[in-house]
C-alpha cells in the first residue's frame, strides 16, 4: 500500500514537471519584455542595446564635443533643433535593433530548480496553463510591436548620419545622407538627409559643393522645414569664398523673403551689390532705363540699413557710385540735377570715409576691410572732383592712398593727369617713371606713354615726343590688332573666358610664352581691370580648386557616388560661371578696344602735331641763317630740405624709392622760365 502511494506519488510529480517546462519558457520571454519596457520607462538603457547606447551618448554627451564655427554660432538655435531634434522623437522605435535573451529549452536541468519560484510569481503556472498560450509567442509579439511598417528602420539611418556628423566624421555623414536620398522609397527624409549633407560639406571646406544642397532645400519654398536655416547658411558661404558674388543670384531669388532680424542688413547689403552688379551690365548692353530701376533700388536698400550697423559703410559706398554714375550720365552733367547728383557721391564717400577710420577695438578682418573700402573711397572722390575740374582736390584725395596699397599704382597714374592739368609737369613725369619701372613692367598703362608724350610735346621737346609714340606704337599695335581679331570672332562667352584661362595657366605652369602669348597676356591682364570680372575669376578658380581637392579625400569618399555626383555639379556651377565671366571678359575686351584705337588715333594726332611744329622750327632755322631757337636750358637747383638727399637718377630702381621720383625738365620751350625749381635730381629722382 504504501509501495503503490509512492508510486503514485511519483507519476505526478513527474507529470506536472512535463507540464510545468513549457510554461516557464513562454513565461521567461514575458517577464523579460516586461522588465525592458519597464526599464526604458524609468530611462535606464540596457547595456545590450548597442545603437540605442550610441544614441543616448551622443545626444547625452557627444553632442557638445561638436565644434562650431563663430559664423554658425548666431543660427545655432535655428539648426540645431531643426536638424538634429528630429531623430531624438525616434528613440522609442530602437528595441528593434536588441536581440532578445534565447529562452532555455524544457529539458534544461535548471529548469526544475525555477520551477517554484516561476510558478509562485504566476500564481499556480503548472495548474492555470491553458491549450491556447503556445499560439501567442513572444517573439511575434516583440516584432510586431517595434517594426510594424518599417519606419523606424530608415529614421534610424538617418540618425547614423546625423550622429556621424555630431561627431566630426563628416565624410561619412555626408555619404550617410546621401545613401539616404538615392533610395526613391524614403522621399519623406530626403529634406532632412540633404540639410546633414550640406551642413557636411560646408564642414569639410567644399563650399561650392554646399551652396548647390542649399539651393536645392532653397527651391523647395518657405514652406518647408529647413528654409529659414538654410537662407542663414546662405551667408556663412558668402564669408568663406573669395567672391561674395557667387550667392547675391541665390539671394534674389528670395529677396520677398522675412530674413532674421540678426541677418537682415547683411541681407540688405547684398542684394544692394546684386543689382548695383546688374545694373553696370545693363549699361554695358545698352539698357540705361533698366539699369536706372537697379541703381535706384541701390540707393533704397543702402539708406534701409542703420548707420551703426557694420555693412552700412560698404552700402554706402555703392550708393555714392550710385550716384556718381547718374550725375555723369545726365544729359547736362551741369544742370541742376547732375550737380546734385555729384554732390550725393561726394558726401557719401565722405562718410564712407568717416566711418572707416582706424581705431581700437576692431578685429583684424574688420580692419582690413575698412582699409579696403577707405581707399576706394579716396579714389572715388579724386574722379569725381577730376571730373568736375577741381584737379587739386583730386591730388589731394589721391595722395591719402598708401604707398604700396592695392589702389597706388592707379592713383599714381591719375595723379599724373591731375598733376598735368596744373602745370606740375615734373611731378607728372616722376609718377610715369615709377610705373615704367621693372617692378611693374607687366601693369598695362598704355595711356601713360601718352601723356608722356604730350609733356614733351608742350614742352617744345618734338624729338622725344615722337620717339615716346614710336615706343607706344610698338608696344600696344600688336595688342590692338590682336584684341580686334578677337572680338570680330562673336565666340560663344565661354571661349572668350577659356582664352584668357588658357594664359593663365601657362603663367601657373611656367610655360615659354611666344610673343602672342606675351600679348594675350597685356590682353588678360587688361580684361581683370575690371573687378567684377576679377572676382569671378577668382570664384572659377576657387572652384576647380575645389574639385582638384577631391583626390585627397580618403578613397571611400573619393570613390563614392556622392563624389561623382557632387563633382557634376560643379561642372555645371563651372560652366554657369565660365559663361557669365565670358560675357563681362568680351564686353571689356570690347571696350578697351575701343578706348585703345583712341589712343592710338591720339597719338597720330599728336605726331601728326609734333611732326608739323618741328617743321615750322626748321623752316624759321633757315629763315634766320640757323640762329633761331626755340629750346633753352632752364635754370634748377639741386638744394633740396635738411630730412632729403640729393641722388642724381642713372637709371637704376629701388623699390623704396618707388613713388618719390620727381623728373626735371633741364630744358624746354623758350619763352617758359622754371628757375629756382627744388628738385631730387638733374633729370630723376
Amino acid at each position: 500500500m504504501i509501495r503503490s502511494f509512492r508510486l503514485i506519488r511519483l507519476a505526478v510529480l513527474g507529470l506536472a514537471l512535463a507540464w510545468t517546462a513549457p510554461s516557464f519558457a513562454q513565461s521567461f520571454e514575458g517577464l523579460d519584455l516586461g522588465a525592458a519596457s519597464k526599464k526604458k520607462k524609468r530611462g535606464t538603457t540596457p547595456s545590450k542595446k548597442k545603437k540605442t547606447t550610441t544614441t543616448r551618448k551622443t545626444r547625452g554627451g557627444k553632442s557638445t564635443k561638436t565644434p562650431t564655427p563663430p559664423e554658425e554660432d548666431a543660427a545655432a538655435s535655428t539648426e540645431t533643433p531643426a536638424a538634429e531634434s528630429a531623430p531624438a522623437v525616434a528613440t522609442p522605435a530602437a528595441p528593434a535593433t536588441t536581440t532578445p535573451a534565447p529562452a532555455p529549452t524544457p529539458a534544461a536541468p535548471p529548469a526544475s530548480a525555477s520551477t517554484p519560484s516561476s510558478g509562485s510569481s504566476s500564481g499556480g503556472l503548472g495548474l492555470d496553463l491553458t491549450q491556447e498560450a503556445p499560439k501567442q509567442t513572444a517573439p511575434t509579439m516583440s516584432f510586431d510591436a517595434v517594426d510594424v511598417s518599417g519606419k523606424t528602420a530608415d529614421r534610424q539611418r538617418l540618425d547614423i548620419a546625423v550622429n556621424l556628423f555630431k561627431n566630426d566624421e563628416y565624410e561619412k555623414a555626408a555619404m550617410s545622407a546621401h545613401e539616404l536620398l538615392a533610395d526613391a522609397k524614403l522621399a519623406g527624409l530626403h529634406t532632412e538627409a540633404r540639410y546633414v549633407l550640406a551642413k557636411s560639406l560646408y564642414r569639410m571646406g567644399m563650399y561650392h559643393s554646399s551652396l548647390g544642397e542649399f539651393s536645392k532645400l532653397l527651391a523647395l519654398g518657405p514652406s518647408t522645414k529647413f528654409f529659414k536655416t538654410s537662407l542663414e547658411w546662405l551667408f556663412f558661404i558668402s564669408r568663406k569664398t573669395k567672391n561674395e558674388t557667387v550667392i547675391l543670384d541665390e539671394i534674389a531669388r528670395h529677396a520677398n523673403q522675412e530674413f532674421p532680424e540678426k541677418y537682415r542688413n547683411e541681407f540688405r547689403y547684398l542684394l544692394a551689390r546684386y543689382h548695383f552688379v546688374r545694373g553696370r551690365a545693363l549699361d554695358q548692353v545698352g539698357q540705361p532705363a533698366d539699369a536706372d530701376k537697379s541703381f535706384e533700388e541701390v540707393k533704397r536698400l543702402s539708406l534701409s540699413i542703420p548707420r551703426n550697423d557694420p555693412f552700412f559703410p560698404r552700402a554706402k559706398y555703392l550708393e555714392g557710385l550710385s550716384a556718381f554714375r547718374n550725375g555723369s550720365r545726365t544729359k547736362d552733367a551741369a544742370s541742376k540735377r547732375g550737380n546734385g547728383e555729384m554732390l550725393a557721391s561726394v558726401e557719401a564717400m565722405k562718410e564712407v570715409i568717416r566711418l572707416t577710420r582706424p581705431m581700437p577695438g576692431k578685429s583684424a578682418e574688420q580692419a582690413k576691410l575698412d582699409k579696403s573700402l577707405r581707399e576706394l573711397a579716396f579714389m572715388q572722390l579724386a574722379r569725381t572732383h577730376y571730373g568736375m575740374q577741381q584737379n587739386r582736390y583730386a591730388l589731394f584725395y589721391l595722395g591719402k592712398v598708401e604707398r604700396g596699397n592695392t589702389q597706388w599704382l592707379e592713383s599714381l597714374f591719375e595723379a599724373s593727369w591731375a598733376n598735368y592739368r596744373v602745370g606740375q609737369y615734373e611731378q607728372a613725369l616722376g609718377n610715369l617713371i615709377t610705373l615704367s619701372s621693372p617692378f611693374f613692367r607687366e601693369e598695362y598703362f598704355p595711356e601713360a606713354l601718352i601723356l608722356k608724350a604730350v609733356i614733351y610735346y608742350e614742352n617744345c621737346r618734338y624729338r622725344e615726343s615722337n620717339l615716346i609714340l614710336q615706343d607706344f606704337e610698338r608696344t600696344y599695335l600688336p595688342v590692338h590688332d590682336q584684341l580686334e581679331a578677337l572680338v570680330k570672332k562673336n565666340m560663344d562667352a565661354g571661349e572668350y573666358y577659356s582664352v584668357l584661362a588658357e594664359v593663365q595657366k601657362k603663367n601657373k605652369d611656367g610655360l615659354e610664352k611666344n610673343e602672342t602669348d606675351i600679348i594675350l597676356e597685356r590682353i588678360l591682364r587688361l580684361a581683370l581691370t575690371d573687378q567684377d570680372l576679377s572676382k569671378t575669376n577668382d570664384s572659377i578658380l576657387e572652384l576647380e580648386g575645389e574639385m582638384d581637392a577631391f583626390a585627397n579625400r580618403a578613397d571611400t569618399f573619393k570613390y563614392s557616388d556622392l563624389s561623382k555626383t557632387l563633382l557634376e555639379g560643379l561642372k555645371v556651377q563651372r560652366t554657369a560661371l565660365i559663361s557669365k565671366a565670358g560675357i563681362m571678359a568680351k564686353g571689356k575686351l570690347e571696350t578697351e578696344l575701343v578706348a585703345l584705337k583712341q589712343l592710338l588715333a591720339n597719338g597720330l594726332r599728336i605726331k601728326f602735331e609734333t611732326t608739323t611744329k618741328e617743321k615750322e622750327f626748321l623752316e624759321e632755322q633757315l629763315k634766320a641763317g640757323g640762329r633761331t631757337a626755340i629750346v633753352k636750358k632752364y635754370k634748377y637747383s639741386v638744394a633740396v630740405s635738411d630730412d632729403q638727399l640729393y641722388w642724381p637718377y642713372e637709371g637704376e630702381y629701388w623699390r623704396d624709392e618707388l613713388g618719390t621720383y620727381q623728373y626735371t625738365l633741364t630744358k624746354g620751350c623758350i619763352e617758359r622760365d622754371t628757375a629756382n625749381r627744388n628738385v631730387q635730381s638733374a633729370e630723376a629722382m
